[in-house]
């Protein structure tokens, strides 16, 4: 259990400033939260999201082991949501937001500094990590956009929103010339380098200045007791369960079983406010999970390190 000090002082720490100055900055301001958000929607995360899908190196063998799983997990967590979500009778925007709660994992700012924290000694589980993010990505700007823009669009409607969403075509356009090995010139690599390394400090103040709107009180409620319970602790439970049934061990089954466990992704957040689905919820629902995460990705991390040695 020594790794709780360590974990919520360099990874829960760093989060919590910059939601705080986000608060800070929003109650002396007053920011206009719709302009911030489409920054981020169509500028700074097509671009962060560019730049991990073309740097990316995978390992090919390493990558057919996990891709099974990680569709598994994934199709598991998409049905048990859809399950709870019509138990609680929620609506349908509040029903996209827990959805997206639950499938959607913070993989990349909260997953990739634990893994390189945890495992500097052996950079299979930084890489296992890397193609947990990307998958994460692809599910969030696919399923957990298709979530959001349901909530509101139907029929056709809702295909033309996505193909117009330059995160698709940023996925696309990364993917294919990561693929084809292309260079890119660095006066076209450098503004958008630039950009990805504004987005994440920018999401965090943006996810503080939604908060800074919310009365604390009201953090406390059935959703989000109920989408945090699931996201921390039902996620890694059906991540244990499918870790065992395709026979993964050592360093492969301790990654993953950890990168199940993280909390709700800061870009539901982001994509909540962006198409006006419930944000408060989304933005109470990643604060609240990613501060109860000290305790239970600590634990996470040690039952992994007893069940696979």
């Amino acid at each position: 259990m020594m790794f709780i000090g360590t974990i919520f002082i360099n990874i829960i720490i760093p989060i919590l400033i910059l939601i705080v100055i986000g608060a800070g900055l929003q109650r002396k301001f007053a920011f206009n939260l719709r302009a911030i958000s489409n920054l981020i929607t169509y500028c700074l995360m097509p671009a962060a999201v560019f730049i991990n899908l073309y740097k990316t190196e995978i390992d090919v063998q390493v990558l057919f082991e996990i891709v099974g799983y990680l569709f598994a997990f994934s199709l598991s967590l998409i049905v048990v949501t859809a399950i709870i979500s019509k138990l609680l009778k929620l609506d349908k925007g509040e029903s996209a937001i827990f959805k997206n709660s639950i499938s959607l994992i913070n993989s990349g700012n909260y997953g990739i500094p634990v893994s390189q924290l945890l495992f500097q000694a052996n950079p299979l589980g930084i890489s296992i990590q890397i193609i947990v993010m990307v998958f994460q990505n692809v599910l969030t700007y696919t399923y957990g956009l298709y979530n959001l823009i349901s909530a509101t669009k139907t029929g056709l409607e809702i295909l033309r929103s996505l193909l117009k969403m330059p995160i698709i075509h940023a996925m696309i356009l990364g993917s294919l010339l990561n693929w084809l090995q292309v260079p890119i010139p660095n006066f076209i690599w450098s503004p958008i380098s630039h950009l990805a390394d504004a987005f994440l400090a920018i999401a965090l103040v943006l996810l503080g200045a939604q908060l800074a709107q919310i009365q604390l009180r009201t953090i406390i409620n059935r959703t989000i007791l109920v989408s945090s319970i699931g996201r921390l602790m039902i996620g890694p439970a059906v991540s244990l369960l499918l870790i065992y049934l395709f026979g993964l061990d050592g360093v492969v089954a301790q990654s993953l079983f950890i990168a199940s466990s993280f909390p709700t992704s800061r870009n539901s957040s982001t994509l909540a406010l962006e198409y006006d689905v419930y944000p408060d919820l989304a933005a109470q629902t990643v604060l609240f999970s990613t501060v109860l995460s000290a305790i239970t990705v600590t634990f996470v991390v040690y039952l992994s390190a007893v069940l696979f040695v």
